[in-house]
């Protein structure tokens, strides 16, 4: 299930899959995306990107004709694909620079960068 509060600018996408379950929050007030992978027990955060990432009103756009043309092709469709690497545990410093919402999300698991 996807939910976009645009008044602020968060966009949240769960995904109930068995193992295969995330939550991801896309933060654009603060520009960064973060996914909480429960299998792995892990948050992985990445920087919006504007090359790579649609703004805020396209991902409602994208979402609808995903949802009621399931076979349209959009060259927007997003794939991100992490390296292990070191993780670390947020600290006062990342949480002000990655917002409320994804500390919400990550708090006291290993952040990937």
């Amino acid at each position: 299930t996807m939910t976009i509060h645009t008044d602020n600018q968060i966009v949240e996408v769960h995904v109930r899959s068995g193992i295969y379950s995330s939550d991801t929050i896309f933060d654009y007030s603060k520009g960064y995306i973060a996914t909480r992978l429960f299998s792995r027990k892990a948050c992985f955060i990445l920087k919006i990107s504007k090359k790579y990432i649609p703004e805020l009103q396209e991902i409602g756009r994208l979402a609808f004709e995903r949802k009621t043309m399931k076979s349209i092709y959009s060259p927007d469709n997003v794939w991100v694909e992490f390296q292990s690497g070191h993780s670390l545990f947020g600290n006062l410093k990342n949480w002000f620079r990655y917002g409320e919402h994804i500390k919400q999300l990550c708090s006291g698991l290993p952040l990937y960068q």
